[in-house]
């Protein structure tokens, strides 16, 4: 069963009735439920349903030259909760962080229907335990997430992005360890292959640089003393999530000083890497494993929190 509620009374009452029934939920569309419920400029905080999009709420903020420093994959499609659920992130993730590290306060409905909220709507709070972090990257089977509330930024005075294009892996290793080296703090540090023709031989690196103008100016000229003289953009990431293509999509985590070592032994693959964080996206290949331990606490978690197995599985 879909589920789509017209408010949030409907969904509460509808997964008590689920859960009574035994009956499982296979997905949620929280469409209906796509409002700003308060934004506080001032405090630099904002509370909003799970069904907004993540594209509107940042226009939302925006006119007060305020963001949520994310830039997940479809922004334009994918709602908050999605983004929560998921814990999805972009290439900006490198220079301000993942989406956990902005929720100050999470509202959810379990698979009874009870609603619970944690954490508050203030960025000094330390009320309690910090549960509403469990839900972030669920997907749903632990509860539906309907509303949240975040810590904002300003949006920056300016953006640039400068690349370098590698003839290998290993030039692309040595010019990342020669940034680590030097002053510059870039916001975005991309590795990828995603080019108009296939071609396994080379990559390229992408930097981005945020903040005044004066700070933006000085750090592309330092990039440039590097060997980051051409021009960049994030057009890799947009191509890359928008392939039409059979290859299976899979996600790494590695130490980044690993980078080089594991992409090379990943074969012939296309793939986008945080290369300042160590998350490594490609199509092809073969998947990562698992952690047994951490497929464990899962199994855990999803026994306490829906033991009727109402909402859907946990991800393989």
């Amino acid at each position: 069963m879909i589920l789509h509620p017209a408010n949030l009374r409907e969904l509460t009452e509808t997964l008590a009735a689920l859960n009574t029934r035994d009956e499982k939920v296979a997905s949620f569309d929280l469409a209906a439920l796509n409002s700003v419920v308060e934004h506080t400029p001032e405090d630099m905080t904002a509370t909003v349903q799970a069904g907004m999009t993540f594209a509107d709420f940042q226009k939302q903020l925006a006119r007060h030259g305020q963001w949520l420093a994310l830039d997940p994959p479809h922004a334009a499609g994918a709602s908050i909760g999605d983004v929560l659920a998921t814990n999805a992130s972009g290439p900006r993730r490198f220079g301000y962080g993942t989406i956990r590290d902005y929720l100050l306060g999470i509202q959810v409905a379990l698979a009874d229907g009870r609603l619970i909220r944690s954490g508050g709507k203030v960025v000094k709070n330390v009320a309690g335990y910090d549960l509403g972090k469990l839900f972030v990257g669920s997907r749903g089977s632990l509860g539906v997430i309907v509303e949240a509330t975040f810590k904002l930024r300003p949006l920056p005075e300016a953006e640039q992005f400068v690349r370098a294009d590698c003839s290998s892996l290993k030039q692309a290793g040595e010019l990342l360890e020669a940034i680590n080296e030097s002053p510059i703090t870039p916001v975005v540090l991309d590795l990828h292959n995603v080019f108009a023709a296939p071609d396994a031989t080379r990559c390229q690196l992408v930097a981005g640089f945020a903040g005044t103008r004066a700070e933006v100016e000085w750090q592309m000229a330092e990039a440039h003393k590097l060997g980051l003289i051409a021009p960049g953009d994030l057009q890799h990431e947009e191509n890359f999530w928008r392939l039409a293509t059979e290859a299976p999509m899979h996600h790494l985590s590695i130490l980044p000083s690993r980078l080089e070592e594991v992409l090379s032994s990943l074969g012939e693959i296309l793939f986008v890497a945080r290369a300042g964080n160590g998350v490594i996206h490609y199509r092809g290949g073969q998947p990562s494993p698992s952690s047994p331990s951490s497929l464990a606490v899962a199994r855990r978690l999803k026994e306490a929190f829906d033991p009727k197995g109402i909402l859907p599985e946990l991800p393989a």
